[in-house]
């Protein structure tokens, strides 16, 4: 795995900033091409191409290269955003018992500025497999760190609501 020049990464960021302005296709060729400038198999070009087919509805194929990216040893700066975007394509193709292991993991593995991102798409895995208590307590609990008030009031609620909690 080489690290793309900083001018790459520019265009992809500006490709991604503009999403909206394509149609799904014309995205993921714009994509493919971008990624075509990296060796095969570069584990960050597999990462982006993972997101653009995950973006463009395509998750079988999204999953194909998120385990790509993985398995090339995706640095830290991605690894994380991909076990998310990973265990929410896993949700969307009917494995939420893999993405609530996935991300549960990811929970315990460290803390960083996406630790409620982690626990949001926990929370909603965690609705697939019929653990909604559990769910809205991790909901609730990433949400009171936000709050201008009520933090401690809310936190409390949503552990009671997560200690309550079956886990199958």
């Amino acid at each position: 795995m080489i690290d793309p020049a900083p001018e790459w990464e520019q265009r992809m960021a500006s490709l991604w900033g503009a999403f909206d302005d394509h149609e799904p296709a014309d995205f993921l060729r714009k994509v493919q091409a971008l990624t075509a400038e990296l060796p095969p198999g570069d584990a960050i070009g597999e990462y982006e191409l993972a997101s653009a087919h995950d973006s463009t509805g395509n998750e079988a194929e999204a999953a194909d290269h998120y385990q790509r990216a993985f398995a090339a040893g995706l640095p830290e700066a991605r690894r994380r955003q991909a076990v998310i975007q990973y265990a929410s394509t896993l949700r969307n193709l009917g494995r939420a018992e893999e993405s609530v292991a996935l991300l549960t993991a990811e929970r315990e593995a460290g803390s960083d500025e996406l630790d409620d991102a982690v626990t949001a798409f926990l929370a909603l895995a965690l609705t697939d497999v019929g653990r909604e208590r559990e769910a809205a307590g991790l909901a609730l609990g990433a949400l009171s760190r936000h709050l201008p008030r009520y933090n401690r009031s809310l936190s409390n609620y949503a552990k009671a609501l997560t200690q309550d909690a079956p886990t199958n």
